[in-house]
Protein backbone atom coordinates (compact mmCIF):
# COMPACT_ATOMS: atom_id res chain seq x y z
CA UNK A 1 0.00 0.00 0.00
CA UNK A 2 3.23 1.92 0.64
CA UNK A 3 4.16 1.62 -3.03
CA UNK A 4 0.72 2.43 -4.19
CA UNK A 5 0.08 5.59 -2.23
CA UNK A 6 3.93 6.65 -3.17
CA UNK A 7 3.10 6.06 -6.93
CA UNK A 8 -0.57 7.50 -6.91
CA UNK A 9 0.72 10.52 -4.81
CA UNK A 10 3.67 11.53 -6.94
CA UNK A 11 2.32 14.11 -9.43
CA UNK A 12 0.62 16.24 -7.49
CA UNK A 13 2.96 16.42 -4.70
CA UNK A 14 5.72 16.94 -7.08
CA UNK A 15 3.59 19.65 -8.60
CA UNK A 16 3.30 21.21 -5.38
CA UNK A 17 6.58 20.68 -4.24
CA UNK A 18 6.41 18.44 -1.43
CA UNK A 19 7.55 14.78 -3.05
CA UNK A 20 9.76 13.37 -0.67
CA UNK A 21 10.71 9.51 -2.13
CA UNK A 22 10.78 8.66 2.01
CA UNK A 23 8.08 10.79 3.36
CA UNK A 24 5.48 9.88 0.82
CA UNK A 25 5.69 5.97 2.41
CA UNK A 26 6.72 6.88 5.67
CA UNK A 27 3.32 8.99 6.07
CA UNK A 28 1.35 5.67 5.19
CA UNK A 29 2.79 3.89 7.46
CA UNK A 30 2.34 6.15 10.42
CA UNK A 31 -0.79 6.65 9.74
CA UNK A 32 -2.87 3.68 8.60
CA UNK A 33 -5.09 2.06 10.50
CA UNK A 34 -5.03 -1.86 9.80
CA UNK A 35 -8.75 -2.47 11.50
CA UNK A 36 -10.40 0.51 9.06
CA UNK A 37 -8.53 -0.07 5.85
CA UNK A 38 -9.75 -2.47 3.19
CA UNK A 39 -8.13 -3.92 0.22
CA UNK A 40 -10.22 -3.41 -3.61
CA UNK A 41 -9.82 -6.17 -5.56
CA UNK A 42 -10.49 -6.67 -9.02
CA UNK A 43 -11.03 -10.29 -10.36
CA UNK A 44 -9.18 -11.33 -6.95
CA UNK A 45 -6.01 -8.84 -7.61
CA UNK A 46 -5.44 -5.93 -5.74
CA UNK A 47 -6.47 -2.51 -7.37
CA UNK A 48 -6.62 -0.11 -4.55
CA UNK A 49 -7.19 0.12 -0.62
CA UNK A 50 -9.67 2.32 1.41
CA UNK A 51 -9.72 3.67 4.73
CA UNK A 52 -12.72 4.72 7.06
CA UNK A 53 -11.92 5.43 10.03
CA UNK A 54 -14.45 6.30 12.60
CA UNK A 55 -14.18 9.54 14.59
CA UNK A 56 -16.06 11.68 16.76
CA UNK A 57 -17.47 13.96 13.75
CA UNK A 58 -18.50 11.07 11.90
CA UNK A 59 -16.22 9.05 10.09
CA UNK A 60 -12.74 9.81 8.14
CA UNK A 61 -12.46 8.96 4.36
CA UNK A 62 -8.61 8.13 4.40
CA UNK A 63 -5.95 6.46 2.30
CA UNK A 64 -8.28 5.89 -1.10
CA UNK A 65 -5.96 4.91 -3.42
CA UNK A 66 -6.49 3.12 -6.95
CA UNK A 67 -3.73 1.34 -9.34
CA UNK A 68 -3.30 3.71 -12.08
CA UNK A 69 -4.58 1.62 -14.49
CA UNK A 70 -7.81 1.15 -12.49
CA UNK A 71 -8.27 4.71 -12.52
CA UNK A 72 -10.69 6.88 -14.72
CA UNK A 73 -12.96 3.55 -15.35
CA UNK A 74 -15.74 4.37 -12.61
CA UNK A 75 -14.53 2.18 -9.99
CA UNK A 76 -13.52 4.89 -7.86
CA UNK A 77 -17.46 5.78 -7.78
CA UNK A 78 -18.28 2.29 -7.09
CA UNK A 79 -16.60 1.95 -4.12
CA UNK A 80 -16.98 5.58 -2.84
CA UNK A 81 -21.12 4.95 -3.39
CA UNK A 82 -20.44 1.80 -0.98
CA UNK A 83 -18.88 3.52 1.62
CA UNK A 84 -21.36 6.65 1.31
CA UNK A 85 -24.53 4.36 1.33
CA UNK A 86 -23.20 2.81 4.66
CA UNK A 87 -23.09 5.79 6.26
CA UNK A 88 -25.88 7.15 4.88
CA UNK A 89 -27.86 4.31 6.51
CA UNK A 90 -25.79 5.08 9.76
CA UNK A 91 -26.80 8.89 9.66
CA UNK A 92 -23.18 10.08 9.54
CA UNK A 93 -20.97 12.58 7.68
CA UNK A 94 -17.85 11.73 5.97
CA UNK A 95 -14.89 13.42 5.93
CA UNK A 96 -11.88 13.46 4.37
CA UNK A 97 -8.67 15.78 2.77
CA UNK A 98 -7.06 15.83 -0.83
CA UNK A 99 -4.46 17.90 -2.37
CA UNK A 100 -4.74 21.23 -3.61
CA UNK A 101 -5.16 20.66 -7.64
CA UNK A 102 -6.06 16.53 -7.07
CA UNK A 103 -8.18 15.36 -10.42
CA UNK A 104 -9.78 13.06 -7.09
CA UNK A 105 -11.03 16.66 -5.81
CA UNK A 106 -14.05 16.29 -8.95
CA UNK A 107 -14.61 12.78 -7.95
CA UNK A 108 -15.46 13.71 -4.26
CA UNK A 109 -17.78 16.85 -5.18
CA UNK A 110 -19.44 14.83 -7.57
CA UNK A 111 -21.07 12.67 -5.30
CA UNK A 112 -21.72 15.79 -2.65
CA UNK A 113 -18.94 16.59 -0.99
CA UNK A 114 -17.97 20.26 -0.04
CA UNK A 115 -15.23 21.94 0.72
CA UNK A 116 -14.95 22.84 4.42
CA UNK A 117 -11.79 24.94 4.84
CA UNK A 118 -8.57 24.50 2.66
CA UNK A 119 -4.93 25.68 3.44
CA UNK A 120 -1.96 25.68 0.28
CA UNK A 121 -1.90 22.62 0.53
CA UNK A 122 -4.92 20.56 1.58
CA UNK A 123 -8.94 20.66 1.13
CA UNK A 124 -10.57 19.21 3.42
CA UNK A 125 -14.14 17.98 2.62
CA UNK A 126 -17.65 16.60 4.23
CA UNK A 127 -20.78 14.60 2.93
CA UNK A 128 -23.78 14.73 5.39
CA UNK A 129 -25.50 11.94 5.46
CA UNK A 130 -28.52 11.54 2.97
CA UNK A 131 -31.76 9.71 3.64
CA UNK A 132 -33.15 7.18 1.36
CA UNK A 133 -29.72 6.62 -0.28
CA UNK A 134 -29.28 3.18 -2.19
CA UNK A 135 -26.59 0.81 -2.48
CA UNK A 136 -25.50 1.03 -6.90
CA UNK A 137 -23.31 -1.58 -8.14
CA UNK A 138 -20.05 -1.83 -5.73
CA UNK A 139 -16.67 -3.02 -6.35
CA UNK A 140 -15.49 -5.96 -4.36
CA UNK A 141 -13.70 -4.35 -0.66
CA UNK A 142 -12.16 -6.90 1.02
CA UNK A 143 -11.32 -6.54 5.09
Amino acid sequence: MAELRATVMRADLERLGRFDEHRVRQRLRDSLSPQYTSVIEIDRRPAGCVTVRPAREGQWLEHFYLAPHHQGRGLGSAVLRGVLARNDAQGVSVRLNVLQGSAARRLYERHGFVVETEDPIDVYMVRPPRAGTGVGGEAKVCD
